[in-house]
């Protein structure tokens, strides 16, 4: 599909545009890639055109016709606009679009939506990041150097007359994306709607930004391994992606807005308000909040508050069915397996082996006070809970992934139980549905006939008798009422042991916890003890730096 990207530049050497757009450049670097003499190398196939200017001389130009006008004098004008025009890579090998058909469509392209504007089109056919595709730059002055007819799409005062700046504007936007389908449409393109704004939404700069990420992810990762570590983490994860995945599992257990503006605040450290109808992220080391819209839709206000609502109808159900149950329907007799709390308590961070603490020395700072911070949770928690040592705590865990696993088990139990339950529903309202036809049929006269006008209703009866009395021995069938009354208290019982089992979930997550909290400080103990006398003549130093020292 073709993609169209915009780029405003206030850089008044309009000749930058131009070396780039006819020399090689390092994808990462940016930089000109040169031969073996120091000189630029051009690119390997492109095609070039000007409008109201020679191609080569473009910058020359431009820089005249913002003189003429007095124009683009200012530092911080905006100088030109760069469109880039991305076509589907294969659309080279399936729609047959080469690189100068490409040119041409462009060139055409522009004529129409840029008239009176000194343009420099461009094609290039080695896409970036080794993705082969083909894509046209064009490139235009923000001042018109001749009067034209105005169109449509114009909107302002006075947008058509020389000396206009060029403002790229949503509603021009969608003009030019609506022109690009049309386009590819007509020459029979692949092409997407471009006007739908994307679920997830990644920049190229994002992408450029992850790219180079990882490979400096993997060069530490490389070192760490050599050294015996194992790495913390193989993929490198931007802030949007970090924002991304936050919102994604903070949501799912949001009933509402305050709800989940307090998930992200407490387990990320992610702040969000909502402003102008929009949800704004602010990143735990960024200054700036980033918009719903630099995200995507799956992670802005319209699409989170269906989520929010959803959540809270299934919690208000499951409300009414918990203050319905009967002792019966709970399988375990320890409340404290059923009815439990969570906490706040998180794994303690390993800092010899975080490959982002090892990047950010701010982000170990914060670590090593969240982690104090769990650490006393920890020990409060073995406190209140009475685990007086490692043994007794041990003992805790174990019991409760029995009680885990048995849960799990009881859970399969009535899933088959109800498996079961559905094929008798089935097959005996299979039954009675097609009994009067069979009851028809051994009273027809002529019975060849009635069947092979009656064959699938005749059929789907010997089907169910037969299975029937395979499960029935005795031959002492159930009637639908008491299968169906039989099928909602088996449903209650699946969901009270759902419930149950999620309970069961998190006391063992949170003992699991506790317990590899509490291996963490043991060993940082160990390792104090073994260095006393050099901390015995350190005692002048402050608690902070001690406590650094531990971490």
């Amino acid at each position: 599909m073709a993609i169209l990207k915009h780029i405003k530049s206030r850089n008044a050497n309009y000749s930058d545009a131009l070396n780039y757009l006819l020399y090689q450049h390092d994808e990462e670097t940016g930089k000109p890639i040169l031969d073996e003499y120091g000189n630029k190398l051009l690119r390997e196939e492109f095609y070039m055109d000007g409008l109201n200017c020679s191609p080569l001389s473009f910058d020359k130009d431009c820089r005249m016709t913002n003189k003429k006008f007095n124009k683009n004098q200012k530092r911080e004008d905006i100088k030109s606009h760069h469109y880039i025009i991305s076509f589907d890579p294969a659309d080279a090998g399936e729609c047959g679009l080469t690189g100068k058909r490409a040119q041409e469509l462009c060139l055409e392209f522009a004529r129409k939506n840029f008239p009176g504007y000194q343009v420099l089109v461009v094609t290039h056919t080695d896409g970036g990041n080794q993705s082969g595709n083909i894509h046209t730059h064009i490139v235009i002055n923000s001042v018109r150097k001749y009067a034209v007819k105005r169109q449509s799409y114009m909107d302002k005062p006075n947008e058509e007359k020389a000396g206009y700046k060029h403002r790229s504007t949503n509603r021009f936007l969608n003009h030019l994306k609506k022109e690009v389908m049309a386009m590819c449409e007509r020459e029979g393109l692949h092409q997407i709607d471009l006007l739908t704004p994307a679920p997830v939404k990644v920049t190229e700069a994002e992408f450029r930004a992850k790219a180079h990420g990882q490979k400096k992810l993997d060069r530490i990762n490389k070192k760490i391994v050599q050294e015996g570590l194992r790495p913390a983490a193989t993929t490198f994860q931007t802030q949007k992606d970090f924002l991304r995945d936050a919102i994604k599992e903070c949501s799912r257990s949001a009933g509402t807005f305050e709800e989940f503006q307090s998930l992200l605040l407490e387990n990320y450290n992610i702040s969000v308000i909502s402003q102008r109808g929009r949800y704004r992220y602010l990143h735990p080391d960024r200054d700036r909040r980033i918009t719903e819209k630099a995200l995507g839709t799956k992670y802005g206000r319209e699409n989170l508050e269906k989520i929010f609502i959803h959540n809270g109808k299934v919690l208000q159900a499951e409300k009414g069915i918990s203050a319905d149950r009967s002792p019966e329907t709970d399988y375990h007799k320890d409340p404290t397996a059923i009815f439990y709390y969570g906490t706040k308590l998180r794994l303690v961070v390993n800092l010899q082996t975080n490959v982002k603490a090892m990047q950010s020395e701010a982000y170990a700072r914060k670590v090593k006070i969240t982690n104090l911070q769990q650490m006393a949770n920890t020990l409060i928690y073995i406190q209140e809970h009475g685990y007086d040592t490692r043994e007794n705590l041990t003992v805790a865990t174990s019991e409760a992934h029995r009680k885990l696993d048995d849960a799990q088990k009881r859970l399969r139990d009535l899933n088959a139980e109800m498996k079961s339950l559905n094929t008798q529903i089935h097959y005996t309202g299979q039954y009675f549905a097609s009994k009067a036809d069979y009851a028809e049929f051994l009273k027809s006269k002529h019975k060849k006939k009635y069947r092979s006008e009656h064959a699938s209703e005749i059929t789907a009866y010997e089907e169910a008798r037969d299975w029937l009395k395979d499960f029935y021995p005795d031959g002492k069938m159930l009637s639908l009422k008491s299968l169906r009354s039989r099928k909602e208290k088996l449903q209650d019982m699946i969901h009270s042991q759902k419930m149950t089992l999620q309970d069961l979930k998190c006391h063992c997550k949170e003992l699991d916890t506790v317990s590899y909290n509490t291996d963490a400080i043991l060993t940082r103990r160990a390792m104090e003890m073994e260095q006393t006398p050099k901390h015995l003549t350190t005692h002048h130093k402050s608690q902070k730096e001690r406590n650094e020292e531990i971490l």
